[in-house]
C-alpha cells in the first residue's frame, strides 16, 4: 500500500458558478502526481447546532425537510450570517427556533458534515440554563418543538426515528460525556 506524505491538492483556477445562501464553485486543481483534475462543490459560511438540555430532558424541532421529502426530529440549528460567531448563532438559532435562551451554552465539537462536496463547518453545543420565551421562526419555516424525556430520544435514535446526522452526533456525544 503506498504512503503519500504531503497530501495536499493546489488550487489553479476558480469559478464561482452560483452565489446565494450557499454557493456552488468549480475548481481546477494541480495534484501532487502533477496533473489537473476538478473539483465542483458547495460553498458554505458554516452554521450552528444547539442541544437544548433542562435536567434528564432535551428538546427538539420537527420540520419537512424538502431535499429528502419527509419530517425530521432535529436539534435546533442553523446557517451563519455574516460577521456573527459560531456561538452567536447558536444562540440566535436556539432563540429563533425554540423561544429559549440559555444561561450556559458550551461548545463540544465541530465537524463537516459532507467534506467532499461542501466547505460547510458545523459547531455543535450544548445549552443549559433554559429560559423560555417567544419564538421567532423564519417566514418559510413551520417548527414543531417537542420536549422529550433523553431515553425516549435514544429509543427514537435505535429505531431509526432521527436520522439526521448534527442530531445523531450531538446525541451520541451527550451520551458518552454528561
Amino acid at each position: 500500500m503506498k504512503h503519500y506524505s504531503k497530501l495536499k491538492e493546489t488550487k489553479i483556477a476558480s469559478k464561482t458558478l452560483f452565489k446565494g445562501i450557499v454557493g456552488v464553485k468549480f475548481d481546477t486543481v494541480k495534484l501532487i502526481n502533477g496533473h489537473t483534475a476538478t473539483r465542483l462543490y458547495l460553498d458554505h459560511k458554516g452554521a450552528s447546532a444547539v442541544l437544548p438540555v433542562e435536567g434528564e430532558y432535551i428538546y427538539l424541532v420537527q420540520q419537512y425537510r424538502y431535499p429528502v421529502g419527509r419530517v425530521t426530529w432535529e436539534i435546533p440549528a442553523g446557517k451563519r450570517e455574516k460577521d456573527q460567531t459560531f456561538a452567536q448563532c447558536a444562540r440566535a438559532e436556539l432563540k429563533q427556533e425554540t423561544g429559549m435562551t440559555a444561561r450556559s451554552l458550551k461548545k463540544v465539537l465541530m465537524f463537516h458534515p459532507s467534506n467532499a462536496f461542501s466547505s460547510e463547518e458545523l459547531h455543535l453545543y450544548v445549552a443549559t440554563g433554559l429560559k423560555r420565551g417567544k419564538d421567532s421562526p423564519d417566514e418559510d419555516e413551520f417548527i414543531n418543538l417537542k420536549k422529550f424525556p433523553l431515553s425516549h430520544a435514544y429509543r427514537m435514535l435505535e429505531k431509526g426515528e432521527i436520522n439526521d446526522a448534527k442530531t445523531i452526533i450531538m446525541l451520541q456525544w451527550w451520551k458518552l460525556h454528561k
